[in-house]
């Protein structure tokens, strides 16, 4: 071993001390100071923090606060809900100031109290972090939920993916030896996991599920997906009733597409990664990830968004007016029932489903198909 090489790991290893000590810090801290949910219902004033994003963002943001303006038509004349604009998320801004999101429009956003957020672009290369990872970071929002119903085939599933951990909480911070290797990283605590998977059984409970599917391979990472199975046992100790069972990520991605086993699903918990990819498969049985929406939740803030990127081929050809609002729109029908507005988040969810079984208005993503605002005079009709 030559003198560069000894280099090379005395670095590394004083990094991993690093990392090892910070992810310590944050999983004793996560474990003394456990909140509980917000009360909407006592708030006089709710304040939703509009972040339009790049690329497609704007169209679609655009035609979803058309629909929203008449379905809170009341509420925004009282003053009870405020739609706050939120700048600075464009990634223009964001190399600019060389953030992944720029600390100003971090205040702006911790000033709201929950989020409707357009897709952000993410510059590849480089050691910029995803906008998304950190707002999830900086406003702890553990829980991603992505539902998916396709009515005629019996499915109504939802996801609940750890949203702070995994391969994302540290996959920008890694090593390497230049021309050699290159090393990730990946952390799974427990009381991460562990929130996580009692917000998955809290909700099979509350709406009568009978079955949760744990989604690791924790036949290959045995420390950190074998913790996360075994803690979702756990917490399922807790819940009679309800039935957990263990699947490899592998084959839940073929369970998904079989016909005549997928209908059984209910309920999913699963790691971050594992999570992103497999909720990307569910919706486009769904229809497609622009039909798809998705939450961030922690116990003080929540972020609602489409769970698609910015699209920007999409700008580039000129056919931005032609994107899909119905992603972002199923993500304000979710943020409405979180905040306890439930009568006016079943009407929009049941105008989005409405929408999509008539088949009048059609979005292709080409001239082809209908335009955004389109789509969006359609669902107001249906409102």
């Amino acid at each position: 071993m030559n003198e560069t090489d000894k280099r090379y790991i005395e670095e590394a290893a004083a990094h991993f001390k690093a990392l090892l000590t910070e992810q310590l810090k944050r999983q004793r801290k996560m474990a003394a100071e456990a909140e509980g949910p917000r009360d909407f219902a006592s708030m006089e004033k709710i304040v939703v923090g509009i972040c339009p994003g790049d690329g497609i963002g704007p169209k679609i943001m655009d035609q979803s606060l058309g629909v929203l303006k008449v379905l809170l038509e009341e509420e925004l004349a009282s003053g009870r809900i405020e739609l706050r604009w939120i700048d600075g998320l464009t990634i223009e801004n964001r190399l600019a100031c060389g953030k992944a999101v720029p600390e100003d429009v971090l205040a702006e956003i911790k000033a709201c109290d929950v989020l409707l957020k357009g897709p952000t672009t993410t510059p590849k290369g480089g050691t910029m972090e995803s906008a998304n990872v950190t707002l999830r970071r900086e406003l702890d929002l553990y829980a991603n939920v992505r539902p998916v119903r396709v009515p005629e085939e019996g499915i109504d599933w939802i996801f609940f993916r750890e949203n702070t951990e995994g391969e994302y909480a540290l996959g920008s911070r890694g090593i390497e030896v230049p021309g050699e290797l290159a090393m990730d990283f990946k952390v799974t605590t427990d009381a991460g996991t562990r929130r996580i998977c009692r917000a998955a059984f809290e909700h099979a409970k509350a709406n009568g599920k009978t079955l949760v599917a744990c989604v690791t391979k924790a036949n290959i990472m045995k420390k950190t997906d074998g913790n996360f199975s075994r803690i979702c046992h756990e917490v399922a100790a807790d819940y009679p009733g309800i039935e957990v069972e263990d699947y490899y990520i592998d084959i839940m991605t073929a369970k998904l597409v079989n016909k005549t086993a997928r209908s059984r699903f209910q309920v999913f918990v699963l790691p971050n990664l594992y999570g992103d990819i497999i909720t990307d498969e569910a919706a486009e049985i769904q229809g497609g990830v622009g039909t798809a929406g998705s939450a961030n939740l922690g116990d003080r803030y929540a972020m609602f968004e489409a769970i698609h990127g910015s699209a920007p081929r999409m700008m580039e050809e000129g056919r931005g007016d032609y994107s899909n609002p119905a992603s972002i729109l199923k993500a304000a029908s979710m943020m409405l029932s979180h905040i306890g507005l439930t009568e006016k988040a079943d009407r929009l969810a049941d105008a989005l489903e409405a929408c999509a079984a008539e088949k009048k208005v059609v979005i292709t993503g080409h001239p082809d198909g209908a335009t955004g605002y389109e789509f969006a005079e359609y669902v107001v009709s249906k409102l």
